[in-house]
């Protein structure tokens, strides 16, 4: 079983991220240059969080990305996906079963030591 996106956002926001775009499929989350997005239509939570795809190699050493990219319009903070039929905004997906493997995700990706 895996967190839900009201979940995950409330360890997003725990560890100091600021909520800064609700759209119907995510909510966007920054803190400092780092931007993050919930996966709104989640609803098991396997693709709940969404990082950049600048971070996808570093962020292996910390889990496994629940699929190698997933596209969407509202991820305007990330780059376009080229490779599809539309082009749309793109991260790399992942899903944590349980808020201590968050936050350790999150202290290692985006911590004082990154």
């Amino acid at each position: 079983m895996y967190l839900r996106p009201d979940e995950v956002a409330r360890v997003l926001e725990k560890a100091g991220f600021t909520m800064d775009a609700v759209t119907t499929k995510a909510y966007g989350y920054r803190r400092g240059e780092n931007y993050v997005y919930v996966n709104r239509e989640a609803r098991m939570g396997r693709t709940a969080l969404i990082i950049h795809p600048a971070l996808k190699e570093r962020s292996n050493k910390y889990a496994e990305p629940a699929s190698d990219i997933k596209a969407c319009d509202h991820y305007e903070q990330f780059p376009l996906y080229l490779g599809g039929a539309v082009e749309q905004h793109y991260g790399i997906p992942h899903g944590f079963s349980s808020r201590m493997a968050l936050e350790r995700f999150l202290d290692g990706l985006f911590g004082e030591n990154a």
